[in-house]
């Protein structure tokens, strides 16, 4: 194992996952109503890992050159993040969701589907975790020690992102603040959304 090429590998995939996205935003908004963090914070650290490496052993090769299947998961991505950007919209409009712990929560089946969702239907995830991750890693001495930087720096990052949004809670407490985080969550959906039709 070479510490350089774990570090770099841990920095290279901070650096793929901060800005924020459909899915940070999704952990983002569970940490805040504080529900069912550390599965969501597992789903999404393991699903990058199984995507980091098959992306290290070759499948970034058959994802760049297989059309049919960046086709299905740009259309039905788009779709998905079109969707779930209109019921944040509606959230923003209704003002709802004033208490950290919501009166209804969220189930737990409902939850991990929509990390699906924002994980496995967006081309981006495979494009920048499968391809482009799977690429570097296969250029460096240790490709895998690289991957497993990369596989611990998305781990930290949705830890940080799940368990620190609490930091924000006393923000949160007015419907105000929660309008304001849906429609920002909203805009980030229909952005992502328009960028897989147009790209």
């Amino acid at each position: 194992m070479t510490l350089i090429d774990f570090f770099t590998g841990f920095a290279t995939g901070l650096a793929l996952i901060v800005a924020i996205g459909s899915q940070n935003a999704f952990v983002l908004r569970m940490g805040l109503r504080r529900e069912h963090v550390l599965p969501i914070v597992l789903f999404c650290a393991l699903s990058d890992a199984l995507l980091i490496v098959a992306g290290i052993g070759g499948a970034g090769v058959v994802i760049r050159g297989n059309t049919t299947l960046l086709a299905v998961a740009r259309y039905g991505g788009a779709l998905f993040l079109a969707s779930y950007g209109a019921l944040a919209a509606m959230r923003a409009w209704r003002g709802g969701h004033m208490q950290l712990q919501a009166s209804t929560p969220t189930p737990l089946a409902t939850a991990l589907a929509a990390c699906f969702g924002f994980t496995f239907l967006n081309p981006h995830v495979y494009l920048d975790t499968v391809v482009l991750l799977g690429s570097v890693a296969n250029q460096r001495s240790d490709p895998w020690t690289f991957g497993w930087g990369a596989c611990l720096g998305s781990l930290v990052w949705f830890s940080a992102l799940g368990y620190g949004a609490r930091l924000l809670g006393p923000l949160f407490e007015t419907v105000t603040a929660w309008r304001v985080l849906d429609s920002f969550i909203a805009l980030v959906m229909f952005a992502l959304a328009g960028t897989l039709l147009t790209g």
